[in-house]
């Protein structure tokens, strides 16, 4: 029988309001006027292979609202071919990078979201899509720098209002194109638009992939209570309306189950006696790969007093045809069984700390809203081991004593 708790948290939600649209450049802005360090910015931006560009931070105002203005100025011109990257050459520069694992991955999707709609409205593949403005130096920090601000602001929800696109016709590589460009409305399809009969494009590619690939809802009500707000400068003065972005840090307060349940689980398990014991590593591998959440052997006696193996396999019910198939197909099986089972999980996140030895992901347990849990990342720690002559031990005491320091945090 399991105890359930219910308790109280409060979540750090990010409410963009899109009153006059939204572009990287913006997007950077209200990040930065949100508290994010423009010198921690620069900083991870400098794990980047792209030179030949100034980050330029100052503070600018729109019809009387003052906000932070960021501008990516390129000081160094290189060979044209470098502004028209396609999507392959950016993952490269993404993934030589050591910026963290969640940048990366959350950089790469908006270029992927970037990528798809461009191949779409060109009729080509996804591989034969060339960026233009967007694979230009300045579109590629404004996509890996919004993911470098999400990390730092450590928010558990994004929220989107619905988003002004702005009218009429805009120029681009491609010549005179209408409002929305046909980019941003492939982006934009399912999301909220309003157009106010404003002249000009107020929602780029760029800011519409950003918002699609970060935003969990679109949503004009506004329920949360407000920290903090920022203001993103954008670079047209309009007589309609303040070029401005912006975005609300607030709370909002969830009740949440100590545990966690998650329906739908199941046990594939089957019990073999005849089958070469350097088998089953290469079968724990083929499971993994094929969906299995976890998957454990036990020493067992069958009929006739045979000591044999018990293969279990926890996985989701929808991909237990797929284990029961690696089962026949990889192992002297004749037979599994199956049964539902009830998972609960506690609420887990991970965040990363900067170690003497280089960056260190941590997993938390939390409790509502207390860390109960700490794990450094294994893999991580086991290198920083090898390398430095060090124990284990050391550095996982050494990753605990950073993250009680930058988080003030006691175990």
């Amino acid at each position: 029988m399991f105890l359930k708790g219910v308790f109280p948290i409060a979540r750090r939600i990010l409410y963009y309001d899109c009153f006059s649209g939204i572009s990287g450049d913006m997007n950077l802005g209200a990040m930065l006027d949100l508290g994010v360090d423009p010198d921690y910015l620069r900083g991870e931006l400098k794990k980047l292979d792209l030179s030949g560009y100034q980050l330029k931070v100052y503070r600018d105002q729109r019809k009387g609202i003052t906000g932070t203005r960021v501008e990516v100025v390129v000081t160094q011109h290189h060979h044209a071919s470098h502004s028209h990257r396609n999507f392959q050459d950016i993952r490269r520069i993404v993934e030589e990078s050591t910026l963290s694992e969640r940048v990366k991955e959350w950089s790469l999707e908006i270029f992927k979201k970037l990528a798809e709609a461009e191949a779409k409205v060109h009729g080509k593949s996804i591989d034969e899509v060339h960026f233009h403005e967007v694979g230009a130096v300045d579109s590629i920090v404004d996509v890996v720098g919004a993911a470098i601000c999400r990390e730092k602001l450590e928010v558990d929800k994004i929220v989107f209002s619905p988003i002004e696109v702005g009218g009429g016709f805009v120029e681009c590589a491609h010549g005179r194109l209408p409002i929305p460009a046909p980019a941003t409305a492939e982006l934009l399809r399912g999301v909220p638009i309003t157009s106010e009969s404003i002249s000009g494009e107020l929602t780029t590619p760029t800011g519409a992939a950003i918002a699609v690939t970060f935003a969990e809802e679109f949503t004009a009500k506004k329920n949360f209570r407000m920290l903090k707000v920022g203001y993103g400068i954008g670079k047209r003065d309009s007589e309609d309306l303040p070029n401005v972005l912006r975005v609300f840090l607030g709370e909002i307060e969830e009740k949440v189950s100590f545990w966690e349940e998650e329906q739908g689980t199941v046990v594939v398990e089957t019990n073999i006696d005849d089958m070469s014991p350097e088998v089953y590593g290469y079968v724990m591998e083929k499971l993994f790969e094929s969906g299995a959440l976890d998957v454990y052997l036990t020493p067992v006696i069958m009929k006739k007093n045979r000591p044999a193996t018990k293969v279990s396999v926890l996985c989701r019910g929808e991909d237990a045809e797929k284990i029961t198939d690696i089962l026949f197909r990889e192992t002297t099986t004749l037979g599994v069984r199956k049964y539902r089972v009830e998972r609960r999980l506690m609420d887990r996140k991970k965040v990363a700390v900067q170690t003497p030895y280089g960056e260190v992901e941590v997993k938390l347990g939390l409790l509502g809203n207390r860390v109960l849990k700490f794990k450094p990342e294994y893999e991580q720690c086991q290198k920083i081991a090898r390398e430095n002559g060090l124990s284990l031990d050391e550095v996982y005491e050494m990753v605990k004593e950073v993250y009680k320091c930058t988080y003030r945090m006691d175990f």
